[in-house]
């Protein structure tokens, strides 16, 4: 009996892997765009959903856009050349994003788009975001609690005012703060989310405005840098709040450096975009309807402990 040779044999056993290969065994890309790697928000949402892609089975790309819708085309043209089944979008704009999404989309790119949502229906197959209103009036009636029945002046920082984000966060601190006719609006700056520029700001108006109680913060960041100036001008401010729920402001709750913040379950909203995208690219619906929003939860010295990386855990 005559033995087969054993390059014969190999070519035999190779066979298999090589037919695989003319297959395509390459999992489907998933792009994931957002804002900034640097803020801890944004790479949160990043970072769940990637883990959770990658789980799932597909390859994943990360991008950041840093808020310029320019960089955001070019990104997202990369993505269709790139042959990505699906984008993760945390946008550059509610306006701005609409023609980049809608050409996503006819290339044939579903779109999930989570955090900031466009002026636009119909187009993505899903906008999954934080209630900011109802987010920025928890913390608002923490603010005024936090302020007494005396109130007293306050300062109010700002988020980006192109961002529709920080809009729709100080319209719901005002539907409450303005219903308190002891609280006195002293000062207002926008910081652009910075927490630099907060700093900088907080001191000029601490500077200003001898009889400032309390400031409320259109995010964590620049919360912090108004702690940070309180403290480095030697100014003590009674009642500080951000919105967000970032690890650092969380810490700073512990310490009683900030008074309260408003978390924005991130993670939780990364991983529906791609639990949607998944089931969409596998059955052709996400079972969902497109505009989905999520609440907020309120962050104290009394259930900090309750709050881990922009996710509620107990």
């Amino acid at each position: 009996m005559r033995r087969p040779c054993v390059p014969f044999v190999a070519a035999l056993m190779a066979l298999p892997l090589l037919q695989s290969c003319d297959r395509g065994v390459r999992p489907p890309l998933i792009a994931i765009i957002v804002p900034s790697q640097d803020n801890p928000f944004f790479k949160a949402e990043a970072d769940a959903a990637a883990v959770r892609a990658r789980a799932l089975g597909y390859r994943v790309r990360i991008d950041s856009h840093g808020d310029d819708a320019y960089l955001q085309d070019n990104l997202i043209d990369a993505a269709i050349a790139s042959g990505a089944k699906a984008i993760v979008l945390d946008n550059a704009g509610t306006d701005a994003s609409i023609s980049a999404v809608r050409r996503a989309t006819r290339a044939g790119i579903a779109c999930f788009l989570i955090d900031r949502d466009i002026a636009a229906t119909g187009i993505a197959k899903a906008q999954i975001i934080a209630d900011n209103d109802q987010g920025a009036r928890i913390v608002a009636a923490e603010f005024v609690r936090r302020m007494g029945a005396a109130g007293g002046d306050y300062a109010e920082l700002l988020g980006k005012e192109s961002d529709t984000n920080a809009q729709v966060r100080t319209r719901g601190f005002h539907a409450v703060l303005d219903g308190d006719k002891q609280l006195h609006r002293v000062a207002a700056q926008s910081a652009d989310w910075s927490q630099s520029e907060a700093f900088d700001k907080t001191e000029v108006i601490l500077q200003s405005h001898a009889t400032i109680k309390g400031i409320i913060a259109g995010n964590d960041t620049m919360a912090l840098g108004a702690v940070a100036a309180a403290r480095s001008s030697g100014r003590p401010v009674a009642v500080i709040t951000g919105f967000d729920g970032s690890p650092d402001a969380l810490a700073a709750i512990k310490s009683a450096q900030l008074s309260a913040t408003t978390l924005q379950p991130a993670a939780i909203i990364s991983r529906m975009a791609v639990d949607e995208l998944d089931r969409y690219l596998k059955t052709g619906t996400t079972g969902k309807p497109e505009r989905q929003i999520i609440p907020c939860d309120l962050v104290t010295p009394s259930n900090v402990d309750e709050f881990v990386d922009f996710e509620k855990i107990r």
